[in-house]
Protein backbone atom coordinates (compact mmCIF):
# COMPACT_ATOMS: atom_id res chain seq x y z
CA UNK A 1 0.00 0.00 0.00
CA UNK A 2 1.19 3.51 -0.73
CA UNK A 3 1.30 6.04 2.07
CA UNK A 4 2.27 9.70 2.00
CA UNK A 5 3.65 11.29 5.14
CA UNK A 6 3.95 15.06 5.48
CA UNK A 7 6.48 16.25 8.07
CA UNK A 8 7.09 19.51 9.89
CA UNK A 9 10.70 19.65 11.05
CA UNK A 10 12.29 21.85 13.70
CA UNK A 11 14.15 24.63 11.83
CA UNK A 12 17.75 23.73 11.11
CA UNK A 13 17.22 19.96 11.30
CA UNK A 14 15.63 19.45 7.88
CA UNK A 15 18.77 18.05 6.23
CA UNK A 16 19.51 15.72 9.14
CA UNK A 17 16.01 14.22 9.06
CA UNK A 18 16.08 13.98 5.25
CA UNK A 19 19.42 12.11 5.32
CA UNK A 20 18.20 9.65 7.95
CA UNK A 21 15.03 8.82 6.02
CA UNK A 22 16.17 8.78 2.39
CA UNK A 23 17.74 5.31 2.42
CA UNK A 24 15.07 3.53 4.43
CA UNK A 25 13.72 0.56 2.46
CA UNK A 26 10.09 1.70 2.94
CA UNK A 27 10.79 5.15 1.49
CA UNK A 28 10.21 5.17 -2.26
CA UNK A 29 10.30 8.96 -2.69
CA UNK A 30 11.32 11.82 -0.43
CA UNK A 31 11.21 15.55 -1.11
CA UNK A 32 12.09 18.73 0.73
CA UNK A 33 9.20 21.08 0.01
CA UNK A 34 8.10 24.67 0.57
CA UNK A 35 4.88 25.48 2.41
CA UNK A 36 3.33 24.27 5.65
CA UNK A 37 5.37 21.06 5.55
CA UNK A 38 9.11 20.57 5.19
CA UNK A 39 9.42 16.98 3.94
CA UNK A 40 7.06 14.71 2.01
CA UNK A 41 7.62 10.95 1.95
CA UNK A 42 6.02 8.25 -0.17
CA UNK A 43 6.22 4.85 1.45
CA UNK A 44 5.39 1.46 0.05
CA UNK A 45 4.44 -0.78 2.96
CA UNK A 46 2.59 -4.01 3.64
CA UNK A 47 -0.37 -2.76 5.63
CA UNK A 48 -1.34 -0.87 8.76
CA UNK A 49 0.89 -2.89 11.09
CA UNK A 50 3.93 -1.98 8.98
CA UNK A 51 2.82 1.66 9.04
CA UNK A 52 2.46 1.52 12.83
CA UNK A 53 5.95 0.05 13.08
CA UNK A 54 7.41 2.78 10.83
CA UNK A 55 5.77 5.51 12.91
CA UNK A 56 6.79 4.00 16.24
CA UNK A 57 10.29 2.73 15.42
CA UNK A 58 11.45 5.30 12.89
CA UNK A 59 9.60 8.63 12.95
CA UNK A 60 9.05 8.93 16.70
CA UNK A 61 12.72 8.22 17.37
CA UNK A 62 14.03 10.95 15.05
CA UNK A 63 14.78 14.21 16.82
CA UNK A 64 13.44 17.25 15.03
CA UNK A 65 10.09 15.97 13.78
CA UNK A 66 7.50 18.28 15.28
CA UNK A 67 4.41 17.11 13.41
CA UNK A 68 3.44 14.43 10.92
CA UNK A 69 0.34 13.91 8.83
CA UNK A 70 -0.23 10.53 7.24
CA UNK A 71 -2.27 10.05 4.08
CA UNK A 72 -3.14 6.53 2.93
CA UNK A 73 -3.57 6.34 -0.84
CA UNK A 74 -6.94 5.09 -2.06
CA UNK A 75 -7.69 3.25 -5.26
CA UNK A 76 -11.22 4.58 -5.67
Amino acid sequence: MDVFILLVIRPGLENEVYEKLKNRPEVKEIYKVYGDYDIVLRLSIDGIKALDKFHDEVLRKLPGIELSETLIASSY
